[in-house]
């Protein structure tokens, strides 16, 4: 059967268990969290060392996995069998999922065995099979989109009992991208570090994080939105003047991402907000920042702009320039975006 992650939480709170999941996709974090939950709570402390098996797929065969699978549990009512890295096992050949296709079937009782497949989707017919099953769950993580990513960072910050400021929350996604993993590591810090009473602001962010609230991509794009030239000189002269912080590679990806949406805007035939926000995936934390983009920046502009940070990549990877530095690099794309 098809669940979801909030659903097969509760289901787990409950001690509701299947007999086989599979948790699947490009996202790794999701996969990690509900593995992780199942390893801590399905068995408890004396069981787990009688009846709990975690394999890899690297280093297992499809009938390794069965055979844990059809044992019966040494201690207590049941065995957790657990398969890591489940894209890696040999699914090439077609004994392999028939065996599996086997157990699936026929599983057993007394074993919750746990599928994970990293990064893509399983072979067709084991995941059709898994689906159809009403003793297994199949779960797809899914990447989030760059949209998605401030709202999903209020959600987990609320579920704490924290609470966290729309930039601090921008900020981090910023800084960090769409790495849930890395997103829930760096939240933790500041979990142990700040009070629950007390809301999580950029300056928290900066002391916690060393994420800069006054020189950060997030504020030197918003400085370019908004053709303020003296604030884009003051960050593009910070973050010369620390690279290893501010590499070209991380600035030049994150403005040809802004710069790409706010060429889609200006090919928008319907100009209103709904459907810039649907078309360009903008949500409400960042929709000011490209909408001053656009009203500052014609679509010729824009094309310009695109070609400047392409070029500017290719000097800064080391072709057509042989002293030129980063910061020198980043000036002068500062200097042709502004003027």
């Amino acid at each position: 059967m098809v669940s979801n992650y909030n659903q097969l939480v509760k289901d787990f709170q409950k001690r509701s268990f299947a007999s086989i999941y599979l948790f699947y996709g490009e996202e790794p974090y999701y996969i990690d969290e509900l593995s992780d939950y199942l390893t801590e709570h399905v068995l408890n402390a004396t069981e787990k060392e009688f009846n709990q098996y975690v394999l890899y797929g690297r280093d297992s065969t499809a009938s390794m996995l069965i055979n844990y699978s059809k044992q019966f549990p040494m201690v207590g009512e049941r065995q957790l069998v657990v398969l890591r890295e489940a894209q890696d096992m040999d699914f090439k050949k077609e004994e392999n999922i028939n065996l599996l296709l086997s157990y699936i079937n026929r599983p057993q009782q007394s074993t919750v065995l746990v599928l994970c497949y990293k990064y893509k989707t399983p072979p067709a017919k084991l995941l059709k099979a898994l689906v159809s099953s009403e003793k297994s769950f199949a779960v797809e993580s899914k990447r989030k989109y760059d949209n998605e990513m401030p709202a999903w960072i209020l959600a987990q910050v609320k579920s704490t009992g924290h609470s966290i400021t729309d930039k601090a929350a921008t900020m981090l996604y910023e800084f960090l991208g769409n790495n849930l993993e890395k997103i829930n590591n760096e939240l933790g810090k500041l979990y142990i570090n700040h009070p629950k009473e007390k809301i999580i602001n950029e300056d928290v962010i900066e002391k916690y994080i060393g994420i800069s609230k006054d020189y950060n991509i997030f504020e030197f794009q918003k400085a370019i939105a908004k053709r303020n030239v003296v604030k884009v000189n003051q960050i593009a002269h910070h973050f010369a003047l620390n690279p290893g912080e501010n590499s070209l590679f991380k600035t030049i990806p994150m403005l040809f991402g802004f710069f790409s949406k706010v060429l889609l805007i200006h090919s928008l035939p319907d100009k209103s907000e709904p459907s810039i926000l649907s078309k360009a995936k903008l949500t409400f934390f960042n929709k000011q920042d490209y909408m001053d983009a656009y009203r500052n920046y014609n679509a010729i502009k824009v094309q310009n702009i695109i070609g400047w940070l392409r070029e500017c990549n290719v000097r800064a990877l080391g072709v057509d320039n042989y002293s030129t530095d980063q910061g020198e690099l980043l000036r002068e794309l500062v200097f042709k975006i502004l003027h």
